[in-house]
């Protein structure tokens, strides 16, 4: 490694790696993370071997100098860079004094696809810790801030290690803007369409046949709210998913289903309640009366908490432009 070089229009500055297969990782394929981090941080970056050369203002290279030293600090301790996580973990760098650590490497661990699901941004890591610590949580927030998937690793992870004896996944059946009308076929036939996402989620984490046969024998249940009325859940990890669409009545018959060793985590979108007429959402409704009861914890997500393709991110700041 090498003292920092001063150059005519800015600085160099140097880095030396010597693990091979970490330093392909920290690359990309054809170098797509470097040219990821040089668009981050505005910088040139040129690489021959395991030497990184970055060029740029002196600001803007010592921040990405210190960054690229904590990803690659990440790869030595095992973790594989996804799609989008560049960026996340810039902003947690930049935003943030927390270590990258901290974050990302507080796994959520689901055995049975080997797969490894981790907090994307301080936001998310403290809805997992919530998670663990309470057994009411609210996860509040716009799309693609990972308030269901990371509720459903938890309930998923819970199940695996015999926490819990089944995992209960639920939303309420309404429309977003769209009349389906009447659908064809049995009851389980109708609701699927409500239901899929979930579904869609759960098989992501877990093998296909594994989650089929337990499904089976009713240790998941994917199932409409509807379903919970007059229900005891014991031993269970509750997600109620969409529940910016449920009337207070539903909200409150779903609270009150909760019975011992269980854990409920009611996700929702304020922003997108697809109630028709004058009903008023049970999820604000919850917010105002159930907030600061002990046991209960609400977790509120950003637009800088999104996961999902970057332009997710400039949309949802379009639509709050708006309002």
């Amino acid at each position: 490694m090498q003292d920092t070089i001063r150059l005519e229009n800015g600085v160099n500055k140097d880095l030396q790696f010597e693990d091979n297969n970490l330093i392909r990782e920290l690359y990309g394929q054809q170098n797509e993370h470097l040219k990821e981090i040089e668009n981050l941080y505005g910088i040139k970056i040129h690489s021959r071997g395991g030497k990184l050369s970055l060029e740029g203002e002196g600001a803007e290279v010592e921040s990405a100098y210190n960054f690229i030293n904590k990803i690659y600090s990440l790869l030595e301790k095992g973790y594989s860079l996804d799609p989008g996580d560049l960026e996340l973990a810039s902003r947690i760098v930049d935003e943030n004094s927390l270590q990258l650590e901290d974050i990302f490497l507080d796994t959520v661990c689901v055995s049975t696809r080997k797969k490894i699901i981790a907090p994307k941004s301080l936001n998310q890591k403290l809805y997992i810790e919530s998670i663990r610590k309470h057994d009411i949580v609210f996860g509040v927030g716009p799309a693609g801030t990972g308030k269901t998937y990371l509720a459903m690793a938890m309930a998923v992870s819970a199940l695996v290690n015999r926490e819990v004896n089944r995992i209960i996944l639920t939303r309420p059946a309404v429309e977003a803007g769209e009349k389906l009308g009447f659908l064809p076929g049995d009851l389980s036939q109708k609701v699927d369409p409500y239901l899929r996402p979930l579904l869609d989620a759960l098989y992501d984490m877990m093998d296909y046949d594994k989650a089929s046969r337990l499904i089976d024998k009713n240790a998941i249940e994917v199932a409409p709210l509807a379903f919970m009325r007059g229900r005891t859940l014991n031993d269970a990890f509750v997600v109620l998913d969409e529940a910016q669409n449920t009337t207070p009545m539903q909200m409150k018959m779903f609270l009150t289903r909760l019975g011992f060793n269980s854990k409920a985590v009611i996700t929702g979108d304020t922003t997108q309640i697809d109630l028709g007429g004058q009903d008023k959402s049970g999820l604000l409704e919850a917010e105002s009366l159930v907030k600061k009861i002990e046991g209960i914890s609400f977790v509120y997500f950003s637009k800088n908490d999104v996961v999902r393709h970057p332009l997710v991110r400039q949309i949802i700041e379009a639509y709050e432009q708006k309002s």
